[in-house]
């Protein structure tokens, strides 16, 4: 069975322009073989509704509507074999548009028949990260870690590379290197 690696861009940066780790990111995707399918969302591009929680109300969840922003990502989500969250740390954790895409996961585990979770321990979680200190993005490292956890999904590997202004992760030498090998181990 060939990969097929979901890449979810979690950065806001302006069309156009590609943040370090997106940058990494595609800097890693590059060693991927080629049989292995790559599809690369910008999330804040994909206009994600704002998640309402009915967990102690109605307690489940319809199936999201076909042709609706998130139908789209669940079954995106739900094709993938490796999924990656391509996300700069913003103020010590995950951008909003990736938190929004993961409150979604709180309805998607609760549409019934679906088994998302069952699902989703099928599937790798992957996380690239840029920012100007590597100690200021373990809390969204341990955050990824904590949701792969919960979904009982391996945790594949953590990509961090070091970020700030344009171009910075281009001069971090050893996130480079690991990048040319990170999806191959």
């Amino acid at each position: 069975m060939s990969k097929q690696f979901l890449f979810l861009i979690a950065s806001t940066r302006e069309p156009g322009h590609v943040g370090n780790t997106e940058w990494l990111a595609r800097q890693a995707a590059a060693s991927l073989s080629a049989d292995a399918t790559q599809t690369w969302v910008h999330l804040a591009r994909a206009g994600i509704p704002e998640f309402i929680d009915q967990r102690h109300t109605v307690g489940s969840y319809p199936m999201p509507e076909v042709g609706s922003v998130m139908r789209g990502l669940l079954e995106q989500t739900l094709a993938c074999t490796d999924l990656v969250f391509v996300a700069p740390v913003y103020w010590f954790s995950f951008p909003a548009t990736l938190k929004a895409y993961l409150d979604h996961w709180s309805a998607w585990l609760r549409v019934p028949g679906l088994e998302f979770k069952a699902q989703m321990g099928q599937k790798h979680l992957w996380l690239v990260t840029t920012n100007g200190d590597r100690a200021k993005a373990q809390p969204m490292i341990d955050s990824t870690a904590m949701c792969a956890k919960f979904l009982d999904m391996p945790l594949a590997g953590v990509l961090w590379g070091k970020g700030g202004p344009p171009d910075a992760a281009k001069g971090d030498a050893d996130a480079v290197e690991k990048a040319s090998s990170f999806f191959l181990g």
